[in-house]
């Protein structure tokens, strides 16, 4: 018996998705459900190849309620802008909860990951930033550089940031001391392996987001200002553990405040989010397959609705 898979390729899946603040309550609902306790999602099947420069993450998880669930195939070659082709790829693979047959091939070579990393991003910023962010400040280049800032704008619209395709105004600093000396939000998005924040940096009223350490031998954080900042967040406790901030700071001894909470109990009220406006607050992004999950299903169910994408048969 013959069964139909949708395919939906880059070009379709930009027309159809956009980081706006339908996709932020998309992710948003998917770092709700984590804190439920019922989403199933192995830990992350994660690849370097040094070789080539590159790495290759695999991430997965099944949330009950969901007609489907995606596994997310994400490479990143960092040589190969010198190759004139993109540095990210990847695709996802929806497949039917009911009968596990795939249902949807997005081949969108990283994009939907761009849009829900950065929408993990605008989450963060919606419940832990200043009710009032004037000035932002990103550490880092590439595309999650731009896009965590236009995420974090739909949730705070700050009016002075570096980036240029906001109508704001933009500037580019050379000591991110100062940048950060003058901002309420900042977010880290590079592959640094020794820290590009520093702990005496910390200042009152200022919340950050570190997205880059998403493999164990990263680390963009000073391990001490997870010690010292009032509220430190993981997305997930144990990726952050083994990739994340949280890594660092546990080999280096600096780490004594228990379990952090999740993003998704700050999303629920199951934990308190920022006290007040004068709090630091941190949180680390190593990026979930619930996210994937969450943002393939909602992608698929608009494609159907569009009557998007092609049909093939298996």
């Amino acid at each position: 018996m013959a069964h139909e898979v949708t395919v939906l390729t880059a070009g379709e899946l930009r027309g159809l998705v956009q980081l706006d603040l339908a996709a932020v309550d998309v992710v948003e609902r998917a770092f709700a459900a984590l804190a439920s306790g019922t989403v199933v999602m192995p830990p992350i099947l994660s690849m370097a190849i040094p070789e080539a420069n590159g790495e290759v993450d695999v991430k997965t998880a099944y949330i009950p309620g969901f007609d489907g669930f995606a596994i997310k195939v994400s490479p990143g070659f960092f040589d190969n802008p010198k190759l004139g082709l993109p540095s990210l790829n990847g695709l996802m693979i929806l497949f039917s909860a009911k009968t596990g047959l795939v249902e949807a091939l997005l081949l969108d070579n990283g994009y939907l990951t761009d849009v829900r990393t950065a929408a993990a991003g605008a989450v963060a910023a919606r419940h832990l930033a200043p009710s009032k962010v004037e000035t932002a400040t990103v550490i880092g280049t590439g595309i999650q550089a731009r896009l965590q800032i236009e995420a974090a704008h739909l949730v705070r619209p700050f009016s002075r940031v570096l980036v240029e395709r906001l109508k704001i105004t933009a500037e580019a600093v050379a000591d991110p001391a100062q940048a950060v000396a003058q901002s309420q939000l900042v977010v880290t998005t590079t592959p640094a392996e020794h820290p590009v924040f520093k702990a005496e940096w910390l200042h009152p009223g200022l919340h950050i987001t570190a997205m880059g350490s998403d493999q164990a031998g990263k680390n963009e954080i000073d391990p001490a200002a997870l010690a010292t900042a009032d509220l430190y967040v993981c997305d997930r406790v144990s990726q952050c553990e083994a990739l994340g901030e949280l890594r660092s700071a546990i080999a280096a001894g600096l780490w004594q405040g228990g379990t952090p909470p999740e993003l998704g109990e700050i999303v629920t009220g199951r934990h308190p989010g920022r006290r007040s406006d004068d709090e630091i607050t941190l949180c680390d992004l190593t990026g979930t397959g619930a996210q994937d999950t969450a943002i393939a299903t909602w992608t698929i169910a608009a494609a159907r609705k569009a009557g998007a994408g092609s049909t093939i048969l298996t």
